[in-house]
């Protein structure tokens, strides 16, 4: 019998952060999706790729679409409520033992959205 293992990353779906590294460089950006399987974020207006879409029965001009691609784990900081500036991120356990994420630079806890 396997047992999943939930891998345990700096980065969540509604998070706020900003790219330290790539094209994207500086910029800031919500947290859309986070594909585990690949170590990649989808982050809201950053990293946006053409695509040529052929015209069909929902779509009948086709034409250029503009979308969003991952970017990896690494090259991404959470961005830290308090302050609005980029923090690493630890975890340490609340009162009743959860693991609860906060900000190495401020020590403040960081909400998940």
């Amino acid at each position: 019998m396997s047992v999943k293992k939930r891998t345990k990353l700096h980065v969540r779906k509604g998070d706020t952060v900003k790219v330290i590294a790539g094209n994207s460089k500086g910029k800031s950006g919500k947290v859309l999706e986070v594909v585990i399987a690949k170590n990649r974020a989808i982050v809201e207006g950053l990293n946006l790729v053409t695509k040529h879409v052929k015209p069909s029965a929902t779509n009948p001009n086709g034409g250029i679409e503009k979308s969003e691609a991952g970017i990896h784990l690494s090259n991404l900081m959470v961005v830290d409520p308090a302050t609005g500036e980029a923090t690493r991120t630890g975890r340490k356990a609340d009162d009743q033992g959860k693991l609860q994420r906060y900000s190495k630079k401020t020590g403040e806890i960081i909400k998940n959205g």
